[in-house]
C-alpha cells in the first residue's frame, strides 16, 4: 500500500492546464466583438428613437432585438476581459461566473421587454395608430445593413466561442429587421397599419426564444447543475470502468462558468498502492471523453486486516453525523 503522505498529496491533484482558468487571448475576436458592439449598440439607439418618432412598434421591437444582440456582444467582450484576471484569495475559481450573472440579469430584463411589446401590440391591434411607413422602411433597411456588416465581422472570428454565439444572435436579429422592412413597405403601399403590431409580435417571439435559452443556461450554471451536454450516469459508469476502481460515490458535476465544467468524487480502489495510476487514468479519461478539465478525486481503499473492523466504526459514524 502506498504511503499515506503520498496518497494525500495526490488527493486533489489537477492537470496543469486544467487548474489554469485563463482563456486564450484572441486579438481578432476582441476587435471583431468591439466593432460589432459599436455598430449594433449604436444603431439600436437610433432605431429606438426612430421607431418612437415614427410610431412603429415593429421598429421598436427590432430595436429591442438589436439591444439583445448588443448585450450578447457586451457579455462576450466582458468574458474576454474577465478571462485575463487570475484567481485570487477571495475568488479561488476566478471571475468567469460574473459573465453568467450578468447574462442572467440581462435575460430577466429582456423578459420584461417582451412583455411590453406583447401588451403594446395587442393594444395597437385593437386600436390602430398611425405609422410613418417611409421612415420605418428606411430605418429598418439601414438596420439590416448593420446586421449584415456585424455578421461579416463576427464570421472572421468564428473560432471564438463568444463570437460564434453572438453571430447567431445577429443573424436572428436580421429577421427582425426584415419584418420591420415588410411592415414599412405594406403600410406605404396599402396603408394597412395593423401589419406593424402583428410583425412586432413575431419579433417578440424571436427575442423570447433566445432569452429563454439564455435564462435556462445561466440558471443551470448558477444552481451548479450538471451541464446539459453531459450525462451524469455515463460519467459515473466511465469512472467505475477504470482498472483498479471498484466503485464511485459522492459524485458531483457542475459548471464553474459557461465554458468550464468541474467534477469531484470519492473513488473506491482495489488497492491503495495503485492510486496514482488510477488518478492519472481518470483525469485523462475525463478530459478527453467529457472535456472536464477541473477534477478533484478522493481515494478510498480496503482497510488493512491489522487494523480490524472496530477501528473504522467511529469514522463511519462521524461521516453520518
Amino acid at each position: 500500500m502506498a504511503a499515506p503522505h503520498a496518497d494525500h498529496e495526490a488527493l486533489h491533484a489537477h492537470d496543469g492546464d486544467a487548474h489554469d482558468h485563463h482563456f486564450p487571448s484572441d486579438a481578432t475576436a476582441l476587435r471583431a466583438l468591439a466593432f460589432a458592439l459599436a455598430l449594433t449598440g449604436g444603431y439600436a439607439i437610433v432605431e429606438a428613437v426612430g421607431g418612437w418618432l415614427a410610431g412603429s412598434l415593429a421598429l421598436l421591437s427590432d430595436a429591442g432585438h438589436m439591444a439583445t444582440d448588443a448585450a450578447a456582444l457586451g457579455l462576450a467582450l466582458f468574458a474576454q476581459w474577465v478571462a485575463r484576471r487570475p484567481p485570487s484569495p477571495r475568488a479561488s475559481y476566478g471571475y468567469a461566473r460574473a459573465e453568467v450573472l450578468a447574462a442572467f440579469v440581462n435575460a430577466l430584463a429582456l423578459l420584461l421587454l417582451v412583455a411590453f411589446i406583447v401588451v403594446e401590440a395587442i393594444r395597437r391591434i385593437a386600436t390602430p395608430a398611425p405609422v410613418a411607413g417611409a421612415a420605418v422602411l428606411g430605418i429598418a433597411s439601414v438596420g439590416l445593413a448593420i446586421n449584415l456588416a456585424t455578421a461579416w465581422a463576427l464570421s472572421r472570428a468564428s473560432a471564438s466561442a463568444g463570437a460564434h454565439s453572438a453571430l447567431l444572435h445577429v443573424l436572428s436579429d436580421a429577421l427582425g429587421s426584415i419584418a420591420a422592412i415588410v411592415a414599412g413597405a405594406v403600410i406605404m403601399t396599402t396603408g394597412w397599419t395593423p401589419i406593424d403590431p402583428l410583425l412586432s409580435l413575431l419579433t417578440a417571439l424571436l427575442i423570447l426564444r433566445a432569452t429563454w435559452r439564455l435564462l435556462a443556461q445561466t440558471t443551470g450554471v448558477l444552481m451548479e447543475g450538471v451541464p446539459a451536454h453531459l450525462d451524469y450516469g455515463e460519467i459515473g459508469k466511465a469512472l467505475t470502468e477504470i482498472s483498479g476502481v471498484t466503485g464511485v460515490h459522492d459524485l458531483h458535476v457542475w459548471q464553474m462558468s459557461s465554458r468550464h465544467a468541474a467534477l469531484s468524487a470519492h473513488v473506491t480502489l482495489e488497492d491503495g498502492g495503485h492510486w496514482l495510476q488510477v488518478l492519472d487514468a481518470a483525469r485523462r479519461m475525463l478530459a478527453t471523453r467529457f472535456h472536464i478539465d477541473h477534477v478533484t478525486l478522493q481515494p478510498s481503499w480496503p482497510v488493512h486486516p491489522a487494523y480490524g473492523e472496530r477501528r473504522i466504526i467511529p469514522i463511519v459514524q462521524s461521516d453520518g453525523a
